[in-house]
């Protein structure tokens, strides 16, 4: 099971950290990604964590701005997000996989989600 929270309402340029929290398996066993759904729109990758702690960026538009950190002995990955941009507002989630694939479908846990709302 993954639990996402921190998530909220901030004005652009503003920042905020967000959390998922693995529970039931070893994060140690697994890659964690991150995904956005925007209103109206498909979710899509942010960038993902392998367990060997090597970042994919699957959205340049975040790079400079967003980092993800994971801490195996807390089962916890954190999604430091700064100046955020109203582009950013979204539906967050955090999913597992064996390694940081491609496509979403190949993440094969999820969360139920956090809300980024940000606002101009």
């Amino acid at each position: 099971q993954l639990v996402e929270s921190g998530g909220g309402l901030v004005q652009s340029g503003g920042s905020l950290r967000l959390s998922c929290v693995v529970s039931g398996y070893t994060l140690d066993d697994y890659a964690i990604g991150w995904f956005r759904q925007a209103p109206g729109k498909e979710r899509t990758g942010i960038l993902c964590v392998t367990r060997t702690d090597v970042v994919t960026y699957y959205d340049d538009s975040v790079k400079g701005r967003f980092t993800i950190s994971r801490f195996n002995a807390n089962n916890t990955v954190h999604l430091e997000m700064m100046k955020l941009q109203v582009g950013d507002t979204g539906l967050y989630y955090c999913a597992a996989a064996g390694d940081c694939w491609k496509y979403a479908a190949e993440f094969h846990s999820w969360g139920q989600g956090t809300q980024v709302t940000v606002s101009a």
